[in-house]
């Protein structure tokens, strides 16, 4: 199984070829396949205004070490998409506090993918999503996402808010949500996917 290990700005170094790597995986995912216009650049790699140092990258690897999905975590008392980009998306404010981060640049490898199903390495994601949040002592997370997500979530047994209507926008319709952090959700959305044990590598967490 897939493990998923945790690149901040101090381990960087330990991951530099998979941080490499995943920064060209979003390219073609973002740019090359689903097209997002605005992430278009005259380089093969898809970085943004908010992969700076504060960003917590969540890269799932295989057993020879081959990344096959990644996300990243941004802490909301920095700028991050919801509030910088789309504040529209939550009439009220969006969510800020040391205890809640934005998730953003969730992937599988497209190699990986399940046509009509949901492949094992989402769950892999998902669950280190809720697994490091946790262990960082992260309360809630938001997001901006497609608009099916909302239902998809709710049925891993996640408690979600949605922070405004879904906005219609060039490169789908989106919507913002704040998701609560809690080992209910992680233990639901391991039944889900029918993983056993933890998927978080601990030692890059203290790398």
């Amino acid at each position: 199984m897939a493990t998923i290990h945790v690149v901040t700005w101090n381990n960087r170094r330990q991951y530099r070829r998979e941080l490499e790597r995943y920064f060209r995986i979003r390219y073609d995912i973002y740019v090359k396949r689903r097209q997002w216009h605005a992430l278009a650049r005259p380089i093969n790699i898809e970085m943004d205004a908010f992969d700076t140092e504060h960003a917590v990258y969540l890269l799932a690897l295989d057993s020879v070490g081959k990344i096959v999905g990644g996300s990243r975590l941004v802490p909301t008392l920095q700028p991050h998409l919801l509030a910088n980009v789309f504040p529209g998306l939550a009439p009220a404010g969006p969510p800020r506090a040391p205890d809640i981060f934005e998730w953003t640049r969730f992937f599988v490898s497209p190699a990986l993918r399940s046509r009509g199903r949901s492949s094992p390495i989402a769950g892999v994601v998902l669950c280190g999503v809720l697994e490091v949040a946790h262990k960082l002592g992260i309360r809630q997370i938001s997001v901006v996402c497609e608009s099916f997500w909302p239902k998809r979530l709710r049925a891993f047994g996640w408690s979600i808010v949605e922070l405004g209507d879904i906005l219609q926008h060039q490169d789908g319709d989106i919507v913002a949500l704040l998701i609560d952090v809690t080992p209910e959700a992680i233990a639901s959305t391991r039944r889900a996917y029918g993983i056993r044990e933890p998927v978080l590598a601990e030692a890059s967490m203290t790398g």
